[in-house]
């Protein structure tokens, strides 16, 4: 390789003695010298048409590490809140079609099914929870009102935000624990403060975290057992049951949750799996981001037509440049080489910065919503490498046009 950036030749010996000039090879270090120099001199055109490519490769892994970020956080609140708690509610009579009662012993029969582990029950009240009595009846907000055995929490792996949980000393008094959501309507913004149910003020003794497995939960004023007995005329018939069990007995438990619960009439008894509506969000987040996936191939597509123009554009530009390499003795080889590397290397340009592009636009994302910032290494080497197959396709053509041109004529248009 000269200083100018041209071929060496060499030359051989024919058998008669003459001698025939032959073509150098250009190594790694003088391909990537050649194929750099149009970058170079035309910094401008190149940034725009590597921004084609950049955004179409930041859409596509923005889309991936999202998706990503979000099935961990999903996959994350599964872990912790587990995939083994069953729910039994009272379904409707086959007959009358009103909603029939679960027997009171309920929870006690379902805690002794074979590989159950704990049991919990709430019962819904009649009457609403207003922040005074003022208020109209109405007014609900959207917030029922539930007794609460003393084990939901734990059930339910929740947590008390702030003050504390039903127990059996405060569960016997007015005293009332609120859903993070049902607190916000009633502005309750701590333990301490008092709301009205029935005929009475409740104070609130605590303020529950959110629940992902129990949305209900959020949205309600639990009292104690025994309180909502005497206190509110609760008959003591549970609205719903609780169970965790062992995660190998799931199945089994789930079959037989309704024949304990109601051995009479388990077809009256609605079993669900409060964990079957993360799993099925993970599954859509798949989904969605399969379809802006594709949306984001269709951006990269875009951006290598415009990487192939620019190609295009320069051998046009440049056709002294090649007419005199090839005087000197460049091959048409070489002159594809040429140009195939300098299309490869302003896709490469662009996809780093896609890349990184993407990489930045998902940390934005998950931090600004608390999730975990995911970026698939399969997504980064999928997507680098599709710049790299596009970035060839888009040089061929460019390059074999530019091999093709005739010295004498490239440098008479020049």
């Amino acid at each position: 390789m000269t200083s100018n950036g041209l071929a060496d030749t060499g030359t051989s010996r024919r058998p008669g003695g003459t001698s025939r000039l032959k073509a150098a090879r250009l190594g790694p270090r003088d391909v990537l010298h050649v194929g750099s120099a149009g970058l170079r001199s035309r910094p401008v055109r190149v940034v725009l048409s590597a921004l084609g490519i950049a955004i179409g490769i930041a859409t596509m892994i923005a889309v991936v590490g999202i998706s990503a970020s979000s099935q961990a956080q999903l996959m994350r609140q599964l872990d912790a809140l587990g995939t083994n708690m069953l729910v039994a509610k009272p379904g409707e009579s086959m007959f009358s079609g009103q909603e029939v009662k679960l027997p009171k012993d309920a929870p006690g029969m379902v805690g002794r099914i074979n590989g159950v582990q704990e049991v919990g029950a709430t019962g819904d009240l009649k009457q609403s929870v207003r922040r005074t009595e003022k208020i109209p009846k109405a007014e609900t907000g959207g917030i029922a009102v539930k007794a609460a055995g003393e084990r939901l929490l734990q059930v339910l792996r929740g947590k008390v935000a702030s003050g504390t949980w039903l127990n059996a000393a405060n569960g016997r008094y007015p005293s009332v624990v609120l859903g993070h959501v049902a607190a916000e309507r009633l502005g309750v913004t701590g333990p301490g403060q008092q709301v009205w149910i029935g005929d009475r003020y409740f104070t609130a003794v605590g303020v529950l975290g959110p629940m992902p497995l129990a949305p209900e939960i959020e949205r309600s004023a639990l009292v104690g057992w025994s309180a909502a007995q005497r206190l509110l005329g609760f008959d003591g018939h549970p609205t719903a049951v609780y169970e965790r069990s062992t995660d190998a007995s799931v199945r089994q438990v789930q079959k037989l949750l309704a024949p304990t619960v109601d051995p009479r009439n388990p077809q009256n008894v609605a079993v669900s799996d409060p964990s079957a509506a993360l799993q099925a969000k993970a599954a859509t987040e798949g989904a969605l981001s399969t379809l802006l996936l594709g949306l984001g191939g269709i951006a990269l597509l875009v951006g290598g037509v415009g990487v192939a123009n620019t190609m295009i554009i320069s051998v046009l530009e440049r056709r002294h440049e090649i007419g005199l390499r090839r005087s000197l003795g460049a091959t048409r080889g070489q002159i594809r080489v040429q140009f195939v590397a300098e299309s490869l290397m302003l896709s490469g340009l662009g996809g780093l910065a896609g890349v990184g592009l993407g990489a930045a636009a998902t940390g934005v994302y998950a931090s600004s919503g608390g999730l975990p910032w995911v970026v698939p290494l399969w997504a980064v080497g999928g997507g680098f490498g599709a710049t790299l197959v596009i970035g060839t396709i888009a040089g061929l053509y460019p390059a074999v046009r530019a091999a093709r041109l005739s010295p004498t004529l490239a440098l008479h248009a020049a």
